[in-house]
């Protein structure tokens, strides 16, 4: 059993990645209902937080039927960090996250997110601002450091355990490979071998079907595996990878009828979060996942890129059903 700080996770757990405009409660709750066993909201920025911003806040949301369920914050300032853990435990969560990791411009060029891993020591009083801060379990997920010349999770790991982390996730590329390139999970085995981490320490990192996480897990030693883009579209991917495990047979793909439930409860939790018309806006960019390689998909892709009302969403999928029935 993997535990972090008193939550109970099963023996390997399988963790859905906190994505920006993807990791909503909506999603989340998909990737639960098909086995996530810990998943984390998308990124929230400590400053947006401070300042009572809507969308931060609304971040905030999480389910009872989620947990475990942490709450990931990011930033560059120590006092910010600080009081927004402190905004984080009022809607309690099972733990908060500190994101070292995301690599876009926007976040990283401004000192915070991969951008802390240009000053570790910078890491680790934003870290033990946060633990300080809060009574719940504080993890961390981050990279291997900022460029090839520079692979700084070792240093990382010790220092950030050592400040009271319970859990790091690492993400085996740097900053400067953002999501190209091949990830090296050799970084993330030796951290898991050093003799002085005690904690679990979790990879992540192009892992997209039931054999490869197989393959990671048996290799390279880990406690448990995050998976993030290979989910979007593809909330099945958990039970595939559990069922692969413990029978060694590969389940098959979805059907068009597993896929067309799956989009609607998808669409219908969404709309219900976050109301009629900015639900089916923001779900426009998961049609074309869900459904790749279906045949003749592009004419309902049109379809349902224009509809505006649940109403016009199922009937489009009644039809498309009806289509690849004939």
């Amino acid at each position: 059993m993997v535990k972090i700080g008193n939550i109970e996770l099963p023996d390997f757990p399988f963790i859905l990645a906190p994505m920006e405009d993807v990791s909503d409660p909506p999603f989340r709750r998909l990737c639960k209902m098909h086995g996530a066993d810990l998943m984390y909201s998308e990124f929230i920025s400590s400053e947006g937080l401070i300042r009572d911003a809507i969308k931060s806040k609304k971040k905030l949301d999480i389910f009872d039927y989620e947990r475990p369920i942490g709450i990931q914050i990011f930033g560059g300032d120590e006092e910010a960090m600080s009081l927004s853990s402190k905004i984080v435990e009022t809607v309690q969560p099972d733990l908060v996250d500190i994101n070292f990791g995301c690599p876009v411009k926007k976040v990283a060029c401004k000192g915070a997110g991969a951008g802390v891993l240009k000053d570790i020591d910078l890491m680790v009083r934003l870290t033990r601002a946060v633990v300080r801060s809060t009574h719940l379990p504080v993890t961390v997920k981050t990279r291997l450091g900022w460029d090839e010349s520079s692979i700084t999770i070792d240093e990382i790991a010790e220092r950030l355990q050592d400040e009271g982390i319970q859990a790091l996730t690492i993400h085996a590329r740097t900053r400067s490979q953002m999501y190209k390139g091949h990830s090296d999970w050799s970084h993330i085995a030796r951290v898991k071998n050093n003799p002085r981490i005690k904690i679990p320490i979790f990879g992540n990192g192009d892992i997209n079907s039931a054999k490869k996480a197989k393959e990671y897990k048996e290799t390279y030693g880990v406690d448990g595996i995050m998976i993030g883009r290979a989910a979007i579209g593809n909330p099945w991917i958990f039970s595939q990878i559990k069922h692969y495990l413990k029978n060694g047979e590969e389940l098959p793909p979805p059907d068009l009828q597993q896929r067309i439930e799956a989009v609607k409860n998808h669409a219908t939790w969404s709309v219900e979060w976050k109301g009629e018309r900015t639900g089916l806006l923001e779900m426009r960019q998961h049609y074309s996942n869900y459904f790749r390689g279906i045949p003749n998909f592009k004419i309902y892709k049109t379809q349902l890129l224009s509809a505006l009302t649940l109403e016009e969403l199922n009937q489009i999928f009644d039809d498309l059903l009806a289509d690849q029935a004939i």
